[in-house]
């Protein structure tokens, strides 16, 4: 196992889902798996590919994150629109947002290619704690009394999504696919911060790729940063690939906290000795609570310029 010291760069939600469903092969098994079941035959999944670019607006990708994929379906050009929603609470808007990014979608397309328009399938992965309430009609997003409906809703836009709610699916249970089995149960169980049990049950799995558990690992940890390193070292077998893989991992990410830890004192002694010397006030703790230690680097730099001005001048 290749257990190089690697940049251990945190996983998001959103770096997450992209890690995982960013590869066509797994995109192609999660629908396969998810779209209905007259549906899936007519998909040409070996010519499923990733279009690049987002429809999400930079206000909510905090709480979504997207993926758009081509393929023909029943000899005509396709999209596979994957929406991931990862906010704590059921957004009753979502049949509103995702008809504004279908049209975007389309819209990019008929500009590219012109007429016809493809067909677009959203499909909503929902992530929140709370189970999925809202409709996935857009018709039903208007309160219409039932003596008005067969006169209005010939002219309103009839669209609906498709939705897979892991707070009311089990994926250890159901997804026959090892690796996405892997990958949703983890985001589901990151959500119940369940993590100890979520390891207790990947050890009797078979192991992903290196990099996927790596980045499972960066997930789980960015996401339940209290994990105890001997509660994981109880919790798993000795000897196992994963017991290695975490405790190589969890020990970096610490080891390397703590050297910016040190790193952290060391540039805020150095800055406060010079306020001194230099008989300035000297910044309180709160002031600097806040601030990295490439911030703090460059106001003792800054200080220091102006220390040796003063010598220079003299």
């Amino acid at each position: 196992m290749d257990t190089a010291d690697e940049d251990l760069v945190p996983y998001s939600h959103d770096s997450y889902f992209k890690k995982v469903f960013s590869d066509p092969a797994r995109a192609a098994s999660f629908f396969q798996e998810h779209l209905p079941e007259s549906l899936v035959p007519q998909v040409d999944w070996s010519s499923l590919c990733l279009v690049p670019g987002s429809f999400v607006k930079q206000s909510l990708k905090q709480s979504h994150s997207d993926l758009l994929f081509s393929a023909p379906i029943g000899g005509v050009s396709g999209l596979l629109y994957l929406l991931f929603e990862h906010q704590t609470t059921v957004d009753e808007r979502m049949p509103l947002r995702l008809l504004n990014y279908v049209l975007e979608i389309m819209t990019k397309q008929v500009d590219a290619h012109g007429l016809p328009l493809p067909p677009v399938l959203a499909f909503v992965l929902h992530q929140g704690p709370d189970k999925w309430t809202v409709s996935t009609r857009f018709e039903d997003l208007f309160a219409l009394p039932d003596r008005l409906k067969p006169a209005l809703l010939p002219f309103l836009p009839k669209f609906d999504h498709l939705l897979l709610d892991l707070s009311q699916y089990s994926p250890a249970d159901s997804e026959k696919d090892a690796l996405n089995r892997m990958s949703l149960e983890l985001m589901r169980q990151v959500r119940r911060k369940f993590l100890l049990e979520f390891l207790r049950w990947l050890q009797g799995q078979s192991m992903p790729p290196y990099d996927l558990l790596r980045a499972s690992l960066l997930y789980a940890w960015q996401n339940n940063s209290n994990l105890d390193l001997e509660a994981i070292a109880d919790t798993l077998e000795e000897g196992s690939d994963l017991k290695e893989a975490a405790m190589t991992i969890y020990e970096k990410i610490i080891a390397r906290g703590e050297a910016r830890g040190e790193a952290r004192g060391e540039v805020l002694g150095h800055l406060r000795l010079l306020q001194r010397l230099m008989n300035l006030p000297v910044s309180s703790h709160e002031e600097l609570a806040n601030l990295d230690v490439a911030e703090l680097q460059r106001r003792y730099q800054d200080l220091q310029r102006r220390y040796d001005g003063q010598f220079k001048r003299s």
